[in-house]
C-alpha cells in the first residue's frame, strides 16, 4: 500500500489503541529511572564525597544549566530532522546511550583523583543526555496522537514516568533488603548505590530501545496530509524579531551586570555570578539574533529559537508562569529532602553513620511513594477530576494538595507520617507531568511542537537555576544549617503556582 496515498486519504491521524499508547511512551519509563536515581541519590553521593551542605546547590547547578542549553536546541533540530530512524527517535537513542554510560561511570567517582569534581561532571553528562532523550519524547506524543487523545497520551506517559521513578527510587532500599551492604567507609559509596546506578543504566537503555524498535513515525508528507498547520505562519516570529529594537537586549545585559556586581557588596554566594552571566548572555544572544533577522538571515538556529521564544502563544506564556513556581518547589525537594530527613527525622548528618544511611534510604522510599502515587493518579484521578472541574481547576487542586505535603515536611518529625505527605506531592507531580503538556499539544502548531516543547522546558530549568544559585545565599543568610526551612519555600511556591493556573484559558 502506498504510504503517501494512504496519508493523503486520511485527514486525521489514526486512533491509537492501548498497545500504541504503551509503545509510544515506554521509553520514558527508562528515562525516568535515570532521573529518579539522580534526584534521590546525588545529594547523598556529593555529601559522601566530601561536599558540605552549603555547597550542594552549586554542585547541582550543572543539571539545570545543561537542560537550559540542550532542550531548545534539540527541539529545534528534531522539528527539522528526518532520516532512517525518523524525526524524534534518533535523539531518544543518542541520549539513552550517553545516559547509560554516565550511570555506569558515576559510582566509580571515588577512584578518581578528584572524586567530587568527577561526580559533578558525570551529573552534567547524565542530565544533558537525559534531556536529549526527554524533550523529543514530549513532542513525540503530540506527533503520534490525534488531538482528542493528547490527554490520554500524556496520562500514559506520566504513568510510565511514575513507574520508572518508583523503580529508580526503590533500588537502594530494595538491594539493602536483599542483603547488599548499605554502608561503606568514609568517602566511598555503598554497594546499594553502585548497583542501583548500574542496573538503572541497563534498564534505561532497554526501555528507550523498545520505543525506537516498536514505533514508526509519520513522514513529513504524512504529517502535511494530516493537516492542522496550514494556518500557522512559521515566518511570523522572525518578522516580529526583525522589527524589535535592541532596548530589551540592553536591559537583559544590564540586569546581568547588576546581579554580578551585587555579589561582593551584598556578600552573596559565588554561584550568583552564574545567574548574572546567564542574564547577560541572553541579552547578547538576543542582540545577535535580532541583527541576523534584520539582515534577512532567517535560516539560522539562533534567530529561530529567540524569535519563537519571544513569540510564544498566550496560553504557553501563562502556563510558563505556572511551570516556573511548580518546578522551583520540585528542585528544592530533590536537593534538600535527604538533608532534611536525615538531620531532622533520623538525627544524623554524618554520612558514614548508620542513622544517616538509614535516613537516606528512607528518602528513596518516600520518593518511591510519591512517584507510585503519580502513576496511579495519572490514570485514575486526573481524568475523573478533569471531567468534573476541567483541566485548569484540576491542576490548581493538585498543586494545593502538594503544597500541603511540603508543609507536613516542615512540621512533622515522624518518618512514617511523611508517607502521607508524599501522597499529596505525588498527586501534584502527576498533574505537573500531564496537564500542562496536554494543554500545549492541543494548542500549539504541529510544525513547531518540538521547539515549543523545548522552550516550555526552559521554565522548568530557569527556576532550578534560581534555586541552585539564590537559595544557598538565602539559607546561609537567614537559616544557616537549617535546611528544614526550604520545605516552607516549596509549599509557598506551589500555592503561587495554583493561583497562577487560574489565569490559563483553555478548551480542555
Amino acid at each position: 500500500m502506498d504510504r503517501t496515498m494512504t496519508a493523503g486519504a486520511m485527514r486525521e491521524k489514526p486512533r491509537q489503541g492501548f498497545a500504541g499508547l504503551w509503545n509510544i511512551s515506554f521509553g520514558f519509563f527508562g528515562i525516568q529511572i535515570g532521573f529518579a536515581l539522580q534526584n534521590s541519590n546525588m545529594s547523598r553521593v556529593f555529601q559522601t564525597l566530601g561536599s558540605s551542605l552549603d555547597d550542594l546547590p552549586a554542585l547541582w547547578v550543572a543539571a539545570p544549566l545543561t537542560g537550559l542549553l540542550v532542550q531548545p536546541i534539540i527541539g529545534h533540530l528534531s522539528d527539522r530532522t528526518w532520516n532512517r530512524l525518523g524525526r524524534r527517535r534518533p535523539y531518544f537513542l543518542t541520549g539513552a546511550i550517553l545516559s547509560a554510560l554516565a550511570l555506569f561511570l558515576m559510582p566509580l567517582a571515588p577512584g578518581f583523583a578528584a572524586p567530587l569534581l568527577f561526580a559533578a561532571a558525570m551529573l552534567w553528562v547524565l542530565d544533558a543526555s537525559l534531556n536529549i532523550s526527554m524533550e523529543p519524547f514530549r513532542a513525540f506524543v503530540g506527533d503520534m496522537l490525534r488531538s482528542d487523545q493528547h490527554a490520554a497520551g500524556y496520562a500514559v506517559q506520566t504513568a510510565f514516568i511514575g513507574a520508572g521513578a518508583v523503580v529508580g527510587s526503590i533500588f537502594p532500599w530494595f538491594l539493602e533488603h536483599l542483603g547488599v551492604s548499605n554502608i561503606a567507609p568514609a568517602g566511598t559509596l555503598p554497594d546499594t548505590v553502585k548497583w542501583s546506578f548500574w542496573a538503572g543504566g541497563a534498564a534505561l537503555f532497554a526501555a528507550v530501545l523498545w520505543t525506537v524498535a516498536t514505533t514508526r513515525e509519520y513522514s513529513p508528507d504524512e504529517m502535511r496530509a494530516f493537516g492542522g498547520n496550514e494556518s500557522h505562519d512559521t515566518a511570523q516570529p522572525l518578522r516580529a524579531l526583525a522589527a524589535k529594537s535592541y532596548g530589551s537586549c540592553a536591559l537583559w545585559l544590564g540586569a546581568g551586570v547588576a546581579v554580578a556586581a551585587a555579589v561582593g557588596p551584598l556578600g552573596l554566594q559565588k554561584e550568583i555570578y552564574l545567574l548574572g552571566g546567564l542574564l547577560a548572555l541572553y541579552g547578547i544572544l538576543s542582540a545577535i539574533a535580532i541583527s541576523m533577522a534584520k539582515q534577512g538571515r532567517a535560516a539560522n538556529m539562533l534567530s529561530s529559537i529567540v524569535g519563537d521564544f519571544s513569540g510564544m502563544p498566550p496560553v504557553m506564556k501563562r502556563l510558563a508562569l505556572v511551570q516556573f513556581f511548580s518546578w522551583s518547589a520540585l528542585f528544592i525537594m530533590w536537593i534538600n529532602t535527604t538533608p532534611v530527613v536525615t538531620q531532622y527525622v533520623f538525627g544524623s548528618s554524618d554520612t558514614a553513620s548508620a542513622a544517616y544511611n538509614e535516613g537516606a534510604n528512607w528518602v528513596n522510599v518516600l520518593f518511591t511513594v510519591y512517584n507510585g502515587v503519580a502513576a496511579v493518579a495519572a490514570l485514575a484521578l486526573l481524568p475523573w477530576l478533569t471531567r468534573k472541574v476541567g483541566a485548569v481547576m484540576t491542576h490548581s487542586i493538585c498543586l494545593l494538595l502538594g503544597a500541603a505535603g511540603f508543609l507536613m515536611f516542615f512540621l512533622v518529625r515522624d518518618a512514617q507520617a511523611l508517607l502521607l505527605a508524599e501522597v499529596g506531592i505525588g498527586i501534584a507531580w502527576a498533574s505537573i507531568l500531564a496537564t500542562p503538556y496536554a494543554i500545549l499539544a492541543s494548542n500549539l502548531p504541529q510544525a513547531k511542537l518540538g521547539i515549543f516543547m523545548g522552550l516550555f522546558n526552559v521554565f522548568i530549568v530557569v527556576p532550578q537555576l534560581l534555586v541552585a544559585t539564590v537559595m544557598g545565599s538565602i539559607m546561609q543568610a537567614f537559616f544557616p544549617g537549617e535546611p528544614i526551612w526550604t520545605m516552607l519555600f516549596a509549599a509557598a511556591s506551589w500555592v503561587v503556582a495554583a493561583l497562577a493556573m487560574q489565569r490559563v484559558k483553555t478548551a480542555l
